[in-house]
């Protein structure tokens, strides 16, 4: 019997974990969830990272002996992070192989702290790409305006990017837009269009939560359209994919080997536990699409989601109509999708710092175990 994670590929969906740790390399969990639930990629982000070092054994030989090389909490990072998404990227080297190179891929983040910095982005997007040294790796970059032309410059050098922190449909059309002006560039740079591979990473829940926010303030009828703003707005990302991928400068591109960006929806964990826990995977099932999935959504979805099919194209009608009916109701949907960014930017800001603290206390502590052998 086909289990729901199967049914989901077989529908055209890539099942991606959002979550890394050394552990789960070395332990072999890795290889199990791309044997057992049809996992074929991974994403990571700072808050990802932080609770893997904050916990991770695994890493106390490393930072021991960052330590004593007198690394500083930045380089510690780097040395740390880049290994296990190489050491992941190999894991997933023979899905990568076998998808030509559309799935088996990990995501590595630059540093939140450059999200408003365009050419401080392309440079760590480049020394990542170059550590990692792995043909599947993707670097994200977050979708804020500075991130754009950072997009194009990384994309134009050949490089696969993860674009992230997209909430908005003028966003991510301008995020297409930089994707195949990178193309463009890296057709002209000599580079093969086939290798170039990229992702858009649309939010859902955090959509969810900021709206039902406001409608809980304005009350009455609007309550109704509750739990609905983060399905409907991701249908209408993908009926743009669908529209600017068939415009003659996207399929002039195609034709000369570029591979389309794929929607990937992010933030699929549900914050509200009076909905269904698996939401944002069986409403979001659409071909040529990526669910990237924390643990716990991806084993509810193995356990119990009932895939449906696409549930995507086709209802566009409707997904319109509903946001016509939240302006109606006095939400101001560009104000909620300005205020999620803002606050996106800022969590992986925080989370980054948390990190940066994690592992300076834990190379402190490994040179105050050395000087007291």
């Amino acid at each position: 019997m086909s289990t729901p994670t199967a049914q989901l590929v077989a529908d055209g969906v890539s099942i991606w974990l959002d979550d890394l740790s050394r552990q789960r390399i070395i332990s072999g969990n890795l290889a199990d969830l791309i044997a057992t639930r049809n996992v074929s990629g991974v994403t990571t982000n700072p808050t990802i990272f932080a609770g893997a070092l904050s916990k991770g054994e695994a890493y106390e030989g490393q930072v021991a002996v960052l330590a004593g090389k007198g690394a500083t909490a930045d380089e510690a990072i780097f040395e740390i992070t880049t290994d296990d998404v190489r050491a992941a990227s190999d894991v997933f080297r023979p899905v990568y192989d076998e998808t030509k190179g559309v799935d088996g891929r990990v995501s590595i983040e630059v540093s939140p702290d450059l999200a408003h910095d365009t050419e401080a982005t392309i440079a760590q997007a480049k020394d990542l790409a170059a550590r990692v040294d792995r043909p599947n790796v993707l670097i994200k970059i977050p979708a804020t305006k500075a991130g754009l032309p950072a997009i194009t410059e990384v994309i134009g050098s050949g490089i696969s990017v993860n674009v992230t922190l997209i909430f908005s449909l003028e966003r991510y059309a301008e995020v297409i837009d930089a994707y195949l002006a990178g193309l463009e560039q890296a057709a002209a740079a000599g580079h093969d269009l086939a290798d170039i591979h990229s992702v858009a990473s649309f939010f859902v829940s955090r959509v969810d939560t900021e709206v039902d926010k406001r409608l809980t303030v304005l009350g009455g009828d609007a309550e109704k359209l509750k739990s609905r703003s983060g399905v409907e707005n991701a249908r209408l990302a993908y009926e743009l994919f669908e529209q600017k991928f068939a415009e003659q400068r996207a399929q002039d591109l195609v034709a000369k080997g570029a591979n389309v960006q794929r929607p990937l929806w992010a933030s699929t964990g549900v914050k509200d536990p009076a909905l269904p826990d698996t939401l944002y995977v069986t409403e979001l099932d659409a071909p040529g699409t990526v669910n990237t999935m924390p643990e716990k959504t991806l084993e509810a979805t193995f356990d119990h989601a009932v895939v449906e099919g696409d549930q995507v194209t086709g209802r566009y009608a409707e997904a319109h109509a509903y946001f016509d009916s939240l302006r109606d109701a006095g939400v101001d949907f560009a104000d909620v999708t300005q205020v999620l960014e803002d606050e996106g930017v800022e969590k992986f800001i925080a989370s980054w710092h948390e990190l940066q603290e994690t592992v300076a206390n834990a190379l402190e502590a490994a040179k105050a175990a050395e000087s007291a052998r």
